[in-house]
C-alpha cells in the first residue's frame, strides 16, 4: 500500500514523535508531520500499533488533557483533536475517521471499536455559557462527555453536542444534530436528530 520512500520517511517521522516524548508504536504510518499544540504533557498522546495517519493532523492537548488512538485506527487528513482540562479522548480499535473531523474536548470523548467516522463530523465536549450577564468574547465553557458505541456509523457533515451517548450499532444520517442520546441498533437522522427506525 505504502512505497518503499513513503515508509522510510514515516519511520523517521516516528522517531521524531517519540523524541519529544509522544508515545507511538513504530508499526505505524504517519504521511506527514502533525501540527503539535502542546501545553500539557506529550506523554499524554498515545498512538498505538497499525495506526494510519494519512493526512495533516492537528494533535492539541491542554492542561491534563490525554489522547489515546488504539491498534489499528485510520485517519485521513485535516482532523483536529483538542483534549482539554482533566478530559479524555479514546479513538477505539479499528475505527475509520474521514476527512474533516473536529473532535473537541474539555469533557472526556470515547469513540467505540470498529466505526466510521464520514467527512466533517464535529464533536464537542464542550459548549459556551450564555446568559444575559456573560459576555461572548469571555467564553465561559460548560462541559459534558460524548461516548459513542462500538460499530457506530456517523454520517458526514454531522455534529454531536456534549453530554450524548451514541449506543451501539447505530447509524446516524448525514446533516445530523445529535442532542440526546440513541437507541442500540437504530437509525436517526435530523435537526436535531430523531430515531427513525431500528437497523435490520
Amino acid at each position: 500500500m505504502f512505497n518503499k520512500i513513503s515508509k522510510i520517511k514515516s519511520f523517521f517521522l516516528i522517531l521524531i514523535l517519540k523524541l519529544i516524548g509522544i508515545k507511538i508504536d513504530i508499526s505505524s504510518y504517519i504521511k506527514n508531520f502533525p501540527h503539535l499544540k502542546i501545553n500539557g504533557k506529550t506523554k499524554n498522546i498515545f498512538i498505538g500499533k497499525n495506526v494510519q495517519i494519512l493526512g495533516k493532523i492537528d494533535l492539541r492537548n491542554r492542561e491534563n488533557g490525554k489522547i489515546t488512538i488504539q491498534d489499528n485506527v485510520s485517519i485521513e487528513g485535516e482532523c483536529r483533536f483538542v483534549a482539554a482540562r482533566e478530559g479524555e479522548i479514546v479513538i477505539g480499535e479499528n475505527t475509520i475517521i474521514t476527512k474533516g473531523a473536529i473532535i473537541n474536548g474539555g469533557g472526556n470523548i470515547y469513540i467505540g471499536s470498529n466505526c466510521i467516522l464520514a467527512p466533517y463530523n464535529v464533536i464537542n465536549a464542550n459548549d459556551h455559557k450564555i446568559g444575559s450577564k456573560n459576555f461572548i468574547r469571555d467564553k465561559e465553557f460548560i462541559y459534558g462527555d460524548v461516548k459513542i458505541g462500538n460499530n457506530v456509523w456517523i454520517g458526514a457533515f454531522t455534529s454531536i453536542k456534549k453530554g450524548v451517548e451514541i449506543k451501539d450499532n447505530s447509524v446516524i444520517g448525514a446533516h445530523s444534530f445529535v442532542t440526546k442520546d440513541t437507541e442500540e441498533n437504530s437509525i436517526n437522522y435530523g435537526v436535531p436528530a430523531k430515531f427513525i427506525k431500528y437497523r435490520d
